[in-house]
């Protein structure tokens, strides 16, 4: 049965190969910027719609009707609100998908080319702050305000902090390893702390915002507590170790999380929990926070229970809190393979939802040009290429899966 298993996992393997090598070359003949999920609202016109849409919700359903129309069945008109843009966020999954790939092939052109996506974050850093951190090229949109292009947000910097940590341990540098002290330092000086008890703090989502969101405590945690290890710096762990007890405080009895603690965004939805559990299973392997693992196993049952469908592939929400005009995500695939590829050691049904997830972005996700789909619309397919929006994260996911696969990890 073993020999069988083994087997199997080398086939899919083989696939994973092939598509990923296809995808490079899409993404060399492509290019490296692209539109995005939110090019609707990006520009002056989407943006003042839903402007006034969170304003005025009732008269606003009007304003943002033809750009949610055009999201549910012309997708391809996204160029006509906004221009493609190069995306940080997209960089550093690119540069830890190629380091990957190096990792599993031994190619250094790959390390090369993590290298490249490495240097175009040095150069999109948020241009208004001392130290290292990254946001947005579009002026954002939200119910609290409009968040300015290229303000650093903590759920878009961590992973500008783990692409660097990813190729410096790789092969150590100097110049790396600063860039990840500097990341260290905004996340402790731009982003704010906001006590709620002596051992409980929650953090800002920009350096302006008055915190509460789960995720955002999150990742901040993960990125100090990885800090204090490979800075040997105790006093980050102490921040770190606020937010955490923010995250596991506001786990929910049924073990889910909603996305903030505001008594608004009350929802539940795949990936923003993908990256809430990604940060503590990267916590617990970093430390072996009880809490962490304990936070895990509720969260596991919920995850494997509320966000698929019948067939074993991820939904986008356990309930969702608006009308959606998808129904599934390219984004939620990946983050799910994520959080398998992550947690599977320790929660070995994940195995399961891994190859099922696996199987199924290779079945029906892939492009004949090398790119994957972005997103299964009730009617057809949203076929746009957004780097930010799955592209990027996929190749990623499937860059660790064909390395653990290579190392012999996978059963």
């Amino acid at each position: 049965m073993l020999v069988q298993q083994r087997t199997e996992s080398d086939l899919l393997a083989d696939r994973v190969s092939s598509t990923l090598l296809s995808f490079t070359d899409w993404l060399q003949a492509f290019g490296e910027t692209s539109l995005d999920h939110q090019t609707f609202f990006a520009g002056p016109v989407g943006a003042f719609a839903k402007s006034f849409y969170y304003r005025n919700p009732k008269l606003g359903i009007a304003a943002v009707a033809p750009m949610i129309f055009c999201e549910a069945f012309v997708p391809s008109t996204r160029r006509l609100f906004y221009s493609p843009v190069r995306f940080p966020i997209a960089d550093a999954h690119y540069a830890m998908g190629f380091a990957f790939l190096y990792e599993a092939t031994k190619e250094t052109a790959f390390f090369e080319r993590a290298i490249h996506f490495l240097n175009e974050l040095e150069q999109t850093r948020s241009p208004d702050y001392k130290e290292y951190c990254w946001g947005y090229p579009f002026n954002w949109v939200t119910r609290n305000g409009t968040i300015r292009k290229h303000t650093p947000l903590i759920t878009s910097t961590p992973y500008g902090y783990e692409a660097f940590l990813h190729v410096y341990r790789l092969e150590p540098q100097a110049e790396w390893k600063s860039v990840l002290e500097s990341v260290a330092r905004h996340a402790i000086s731009d982003i704010k702390d906001f006590k709620i008890s002596e051992t409980t703090s929650s953090c800002s989502y920009t350096p302006f915002d008055q915190g509460g969101v789960i995720n955002a405590a999150a990742y901040r945690s993960f990125l100090l507590t990885s800090a204090s290890k490979l800075l040997a710096n105790d006093s980050y762990w102490k921040i770190a170790e606020g937010n955490l007890n923010f995250v596991l405080q506001n786990q929910n009895q049924d073990g889910s999380w909603y996305y903030a603690v505001d008594g608004v965004r009350d929802f539940v939805d795949h990936y923003h929990t993908c990256f809430v559990m990604k940060a503590l299973a990267k916590i617990h392997t970093l430390n072996g926070h009880q809490g962490c693992l304990e936070a895990l196993s509720k969260g596991v049952t919920y995850y494997v229970a509320n966000l698929f469908d019948s067939d074993g592939l991820p939904r986008p929400f356990s309930k969702a809190p608006r009308l959606t005009v998808y129904k599934r995500e390219l984004y939620d695939c990946a983050e799910c393979i994520n959080l398998c590829l992550l947690l599977r050691d320790r929660f070995p049904q994940l195995n399961e939802t891994l190859n099922t997830v696996v199987s199924g972005i290779l079945k029906d996700w892939i492009k004949p040009d090398g790119s994957f789909r972005s997103r299964r619309l009730h009617l057809g397919w949203d076929d746009v290429p957004m780097h930010r929006w799955g592209q990027s994260q996929m190749f990623r996911s499937l860059a660790y899966y064909l390395r653990e696969a290579r190392q012999g990890s996978l059963l």
